[in-house]
């Protein structure tokens, strides 16, 4: 299920994003999280299954499309089609958006053919 960052998730949120290729330093990551915090264009979400909080999704809304820019699940539910099905829940939950990649999210959503 896809859900709306919180601030307590903040935690689980940060590890999900240091996951990400160009989030590995600490002060990088915190500003990432900072942006998300702090811009009205910018949104987390959280994949949650069960209890367990699984991946992560961030995404800045523009006029008639969304930019994908974050997307991370955790190394042992990889490989299992979960970054896929938070695409497609996303997509449901803004069927009028465009789905568009950054260079970090590009060749994951041409593999999910959710190219923009």
């Amino acid at each position: 299920m896809l859900i709306r960052y919180k601030k307590a998730f903040e935690k689980i949120a940060m590890g999900l994003l240091s996951f990400m290729p160009n989030e590995k330093d600490l002060k990088i990551l915190q500003q990432t999280m900072k942006q998300y915090e702090n811009d009205d264009t910018k949104q987390l979400f959280l994949w949650k299954d069960g209890d367990d909080i699984i991946g992560l999704m961030g995404v800045s809304f523009q006029d008639s499309a969304t930019m994908i820019e974050h997307i991370s699940v955790t190394p042992s539910h990889r490989h299992q089609g979960i970054g896929k099905t938070m695409v497609k829940a996303f997509k449901e939950m803004y069927p009028a958006k465009e789905l568009i990649p950054n260079e970090n999210t590009k060749s994951f959503l041409q593999k999910c053919d959710f190219e923009g």
